[in-house]
């Protein structure tokens, strides 16, 4: 169990780090601003669904390919 919650720490980090790299990189490039806004939200979706995903891995009620061991 113990196992478990150190790779979903792992994994809540590694994500928190992709999106923020990603919401910079949508910041760094100059885009217009509903395009801007748009990738922003895009962004922040996929991940909020991700994280999600993890949690019901490990509560263990949803299976795939990103399975918390």
């Amino acid at each position: 169990m113990i196992e478990g919650l150190i790779h979903l720490v792992i994994y809540l980090i590694v994500i928190g780090v992709i999106i923020w790299l990603l919401t910079y990189l949508v910041d760094a490039v100059p885009l217009p601003e509903p395009f801007a806004r748009v990738a922003k939200v895009v962004i922040l979706v996929v991940g909020i669904l991700i994280v999600i995903l993890l949690l019901l891995q490990f509560a263990g009620l949803a299976g795939g390919h990103l399975a918390i061991r």
